[in-house]
């Protein structure tokens, strides 16, 4: 396993100074937002694509401070319901396989989206319930006109330029938010379709990391270090949805934090021990999105975590039986 950190906890920094900075923590793999959510401010694809002498450059600059780029972020919703939102999604998504292809990166991170419930929608429609009827008939429509065949279509564009591996975020208020719907897409799309295992979504949801990590055997692309604390009273009382801002902290019945703030390492520990269970030995992205912490001591905090965390090397053989 290599250690990691997604980008935008770096975004006010050039470039080259975010390098510079995460070689002195000692990490060396990067994960680095291409449009969508996450910005562009470390790699605008345009800039790349058609300008080789760009592209040569760009990756000399990795080169010089050892760090590799293990994937390209680019989060949105190509299925919006507004044709205009959703087509810039989709120009950013597809730019972002073409810089993948040329950087030689083969994992794209993203999410699945969400369409609305009909083509007049003006919003999206995040379905969780099967009554009353009208939901799964929503529910129908939107996988069967809209994400199914979507996904397909960019599966080919991506296996097209070089691109292996789609990395879903499992994430509430999108298609796919937990394994049965990721493994649901995968089927009908295709191995192309994997799981980017992030554990704060999965906390709040009620699910288990280490079981679904389990259930994504085989379908884990891409993982990313957050943690979640989840209030205990607060959830005693109105349960775990919650619109209120992230930053009425004390009032939500959940919050994101850096690693270890919201579970202890033994948990942690299981985490990284069932990722090599199951297989997995790709990079530990960091995503900070913690509102107790600046970003420098949020991401230093989950470096050093993690450092004790991470299985690095090879078993070897067992020589014990």
């Amino acid at each position: 396993m290599k250690l990691g950190v997604m980008n935008p906890v770096l975004a006010a920094m050039p470039l080259e100074e975010a390098l510079a900075y995460l070689h002195s923590l000692d990490v060396h793999a990067i994960e680095i937002g291409a449009g969508g959510y996450p910005g562009d401010a470390h790699l605008k694809p345009e800039e790349l694509i058609g300008h080789p002498e760009a592209v040569e450059a760009y990756k000399a600059l990795f080169a010089k401070y050892d760090i590799t780029i293990e994937a390209l972020a680019c989060h949105g919703n190509p299925l919006h319901p507004q044709k205009a939102i959703a087509a810039e999604f989709d120009r950013q998504f597809r730019n972002a396989i073409l810089a993948a292809e040329l950087l030689g990166v083969e994992t794209i991170v993203g999410f699945a989206g969400c369409p609305g419930d009909c083509e007049n929608s003006m919003y999206p429609n995040w379905v969780t319930c099967p009554w009353p009827d009208d939901n799964l008939k929503i529910l129908d429509w939107q996988w069967n006109e809209k994400v199914i065949p979507y996904w397909t279509e960019m599966a080919a564009f991506a296996k097209a330029h070089g691109v292996k591996k789609i990395a879903f975020e499992l994430h509430p208020s999108f298609v796919v938010y937990n394994p049965e719907t990721l493994l649901k897409l995968r089927a009908a799309v295709g191995d192309v379709i994997g799981a980017n295992v992030d554990p704060s979504h999965l906390f709040w949801q009620g699910i288990d990391p280490v079981e679904a990590i389990k259930a994504l055997k085989g379908a884990i692309y891409h993982f990313h270090a957050k943690d979640t604390a989840i209030d205990a009273r607060n959830t005693s009382v109105n349960g775990v949805l919650d619109t209120k801002s992230y930053g009425e902290i004390a009032d939500r019945a959940w919050v994101f934090r850096t690693v270890g703030y919201g579970h202890d390492q033994l948990t942690w520990n299981r985490i990284i021990s069932t990722l090599r269970t199951v297989g997995y030995d790709g990079v530990i992205s960091i995503e900070h999105e913690d509102s107790l912490m600046s970003t420098k001591q949020g991401l230093e905090k989950a470096v050093a975590f993690l450092k004790d965390v991470l299985i690095t090397e090879s078993a070897g053989e067992a020589y014990w039986f």
